[in-house]
C-alpha cells in the first residue's frame, strides 16, 4: 500500500487527512493521465456524506482543468459507478465515499476502465504528483477545457440492470432493507419494488451526518430487531456506499459474507453456473466455510485480505463467485466489484427458487468459534519474523491440526500484529491466542 492509497482508495477525515486540495490534485492528474491521447471521459458518483459534495466539486474542477469531461451520477453506489465505467465507455470512474466509516471521514476510490479498482502503478503516480515529485501539469485552455455533464440516466440504467438479473420475481416476500442512510437509499427500494416484493425500508433518510450512525451492516442488531418485530421473511443491511451486504433471516439470525458465499455457491453449483465449482475467499474466512464447501464438492481459493485481491484472482481465473466475511461479495457474471444490492438479489433468488428460507439454507454451514486479537508492536516486521514467535505459531498449528487453524499477520495500516485462531470451542481459541501473546511479551515485542 502507498502513502495515501490503501486497499480501498484514499481515505481519511475530511479536510484533515483527505483535503479538498488533495481532491483537486487527484482530479488534475487523472484528467491529464487519461487524456494524453484523447478527450478523457470520467464518471463520478458520491455517497450521502456532507463532505461528498465538496469533494465532488473539487474533483470536477481538477478534471475539467486538465481537459477531461466529468459525468456526474450524483448520489449513487460504488457498484453503479463500476457498472457505468464498464458499459458506457468511460476511461475511469471515481467514487467519493468512506464506505462504513463515520460521516466525518471520506474517501476517493478510483476504478479503471474494467470497473475494477485502479492499478497500483497509477496510484503510485498520483501519490508522486500529490507530493510534488512530478512537474506541474499543463492547464487546458479555450475549447480544450473539459465540461461537466449530468449523468443521472446512468444510475437509472444500473437500476434496470439489477432488476433484470434474478430469474424470478419476489412476489409476496416481505423484505426489510437497512440502507445505512447512505447510497442505497436512492436505489434499493425501487429495485425490490419492481420485483414485486413487499419492501420495508429503514434508515433511508440521509441528512449528511447520519450515514452509518447506529444503522447498516456495521450495526446489524437494528435490522435483526426490525425483521423479527415486523414478521418479515428476510432482511438486508448495506454499508455507506452499498458495496457490501449482511443478511438477516426471519428468525433474526445474522448471515455474514461467509454464509452468503456458501448459500449462493451451493445454489449456483446446483444450477451449473459456478465456474469450476470454485469460490474465492480471503484468508480470514471461517474454517466452517471451507469444510462446508468441501462437503458439497466445491473448491476454494484464498487471497490476502481485501476484496481487491479477491477480484484480481477471479479475473485471472474467470471464477464467478468470491468475497469476504464482511459482506463484500462479487458475482463476476454481473459485476466487477462487490455489490450489496446484487448480493441481496442473488440470495433472494436462491430462497425463492429452492422454495425455502434463508435460515434453512444457511444453517447447513457450521461456524467455528473464532478469536481475533490485535497486538500493538514496536515493529511489525521484527515481530512477525521473531524466531520464538514463529515456533509457537507452528506448535499451535500442529495442535489444532484439521480441527482449527491459526493465522498471524501484519496490519496493513497500523502498527499491529493480528492473531486469529479458529477452533472447536471459545476456550481453545483463547488459550491458543494467549500462548502466542505471552511469547511476544516475553520477547519484548509488545508496546502499550
Amino acid at each position: 500500500m502507498g502513502k495515501y492509497f490503501g486497499t480501498d482508495g484514499f481515505r481519511g477525515e475530511a479536510n484533515v487527512k483527505l483535503t479538498v486540495d488533495h481532491a483537486f490534485k487527484v482530479g488534475r492528474y487523472v484528467g491529464w493521465y487519461y487524456g494524453r491521447n484523447h478527450k478523457a471521459k470520467i464518471v463520478i458518483g458520491k455517497d450521502t456524506r456532507r463532505s461528498s459534495y465538496m469533494f465532488e466539486y473539487a474533483l470536477v474542477a481538477g478534471l475539467t482543468a486538465s481537459g477531461a469531461d466529468a459525468y456526474l451520477l450524483h448520489v449513487t453506489t460504488t457498484p453503479s459507478v463500476s457498472y457505468a465505467v464498464r458499459t458506457e465507455d468511460f476511461d475511469c470512474g471515481i467514487m467519493i465515499s468512506a464506505s462504513h466509516n463515520p460521516f466525518y471521514d471520506n474517501g476517493i476510490k478510483l476504478l479503471n476502465g474494467n470497473g475494477q479498482k485502479i492499478e497500483a502503478e497509477v496510484e503510485t503516480r498520483i501519490e508522486a504528483y500529490l507530493d510534488g515529485l512530478i512537474e506541474d501539469l499543463p492547464f487546458a485552455t479555450k475549447e480544450d477545457i473539459g465540461r461537466t455533464v449530468d449523468f443521472a440516466s446512468g444510475r437509472n440504467r444500473y437500476i434496470g440492470h439489477l432488476i433484470s438479473i434474478p430469474n424470478c420475481d419476489f412476489k409476496g416476500m416481505k423484505v426489510g432493507l437497512d440502507c445505512a442512510n447512505g447510497s442505497s437509499s436512492a436505489i434499493a427500494k425501487s429495485v425490490f419494488d419492481a420485483l414485486q416484493a413487499k419492501t420495508y425500508v429503514i434508515n433511508n433518510n440521509p441528512n449528511g451526518t447520519n450515514i452509518n450512525t447506529n444503522c447498516g451492516s456495521t450495526h446489524i442488531e437494528v435490522l435483526q430487531k426490525y425483521v423479527v418485530d415486523n414478521g418479515l421473511d428476510i432482511g438486508f443491511a448495506y454499508d455507506g456506499d452499498a458495496d457490501r451486504c449482511i443478511a438477516v433471516d426471519h428468525k433474526g439470525n445474522v448471515v455474514d459474507g461467509d454464509k452468503i458465499m456458501y448459500v449462493c455457491g451451493k445454489y449456483l453449483k446446483e444450477q451449473g453456473r459456478l465456474k469450476d465449482n470454485t469460490v474465492v475467499t480471503t484468508v480470514m474466512s471461517n474454517l466452517g466455510l471451507y469444510k462446508s464447501l468441501e462437503r458439497e464438492g466445491m473448491r476454494y481459493e484464498q487471497t490476502a485480505v481485501g476484496d481487491k485481491y479477491v477480484a484480481e484472482n477471479m479475473m485471472e481465473n474467470d471464477y464467478g463467485l468470491g468475497g469476504e466475511q464482511s459482506g463484500h461479495i462479487i458475482f463476476s457474471r454481473y459485476a466487477a466489484t462487490g455489490d450489496g444490492i446484487l448480493t441481496s438479489l442473488m440470495i433472494m433468488e436462491a430462497c425463492v427458487e429452492k422454495k425455502t428460507t434463508l435460515c434453512d439454507l444457511a444453517k447447513e454451514m457450521k461456524v467455528y468459534p473464532q478469536l481475533l486479537r490485535n497486538v500493538r508492536v514496536a515493529d511489525k516486521k521484527t515481530a512477525r519474523e521473531n524466531k520464538k514467535v514463529n515456533e509457537i505459531v507452528e506448535k499451535v498449528a500442529k495442535e489444532l491440526s484439521s480441527d482449527g487453524r491459526i493465522l498471524v499477520r501484519e496490519s496493513g495500516t497500523e502498527p499491529l500484529i493480528r492473531i486469529m485462531v479458529e477452533a472447536g470451542t471459545d476456550e481453545i481459541c483463547h488459550e491458543k491466542v494467549n500462548r502466542v501473546i505471552e511469547v511476544m511479551e516475553a520477547e519484548g515485542l509488545i508496546v502499550d
